[in-house]
């Protein structure tokens, strides 16, 4: 059994009242959490799955860049279960790194909006994309999910828990 590593918790957000606000503010704290999950753990156990299904601690980040990508972004992505699949050459601190770069791409479009029932820009991609307030929705339960895979995935690798 791995030594245990409690990190100090961190509360949800206080955000200010606008839908808006209150929608961003708990994405980003949700990819925030994430990030730290995934960041300083060791190779090769943040590749390794951790469970049957073959999902591992890089694989969860790696996934999560092609569901912003494509929600936001207007990224195409057409085998969804290759994007648990970390290269070889995908690294921690690699994938942290793009994982960040693609949340602050995402978050300069949706800078751009001030109306939650448009639908987002969807550049490369033919048809109208989602509303703003879906995406958004959208990307609190799918990462807020796959948080709580991280969470347990990176307690049965090193111990550590905590946001």
């Amino acid at each position: 059994m791995p030594n245990t590593r409690r990190r100090k918790d961190t509360p949800p957000p206080r955000t200010a009242n606008s839908e808006a606000d209150v929608l961003r503010g708990f994405l980003d704290y949700l990819r925030a959490s994430v990030a730290a999950k995934v960041e300083g753990a060791a190779e090769p156990q943040v590749r390794a799955p951790a469970v049957p299904s073959g999902t591992s601690l890089l694989g969860l980040l790696k996934h999560l860049i092609a569901v912003e990508s494509a929600t936001f972004l207007g990224a195409k992505v057409t085998n969804w279960q290759a994007t648990f699949k970390p290269a070889d050459e995908d690294g921690v601190a690699d994938l942290v790194a793009r994982y960040r770069d693609t949340v602050d791409r995402a978050n300069e479009v949706l800078d751009a909006q001030t109306d939650l029932g448009a639908p987002l820009p969807r550049a490369g991609r033919p048809g109208e994309g989602p509303s703003v307030r879906w995406a958004l929705t959208h990307m609190i339960e799918e990462t807020g999910r796959h948080a709580g895979h991280a969470d347990i995935i990176r307690e049965l690798v090193d111990g550590t828990t905590g946001r």
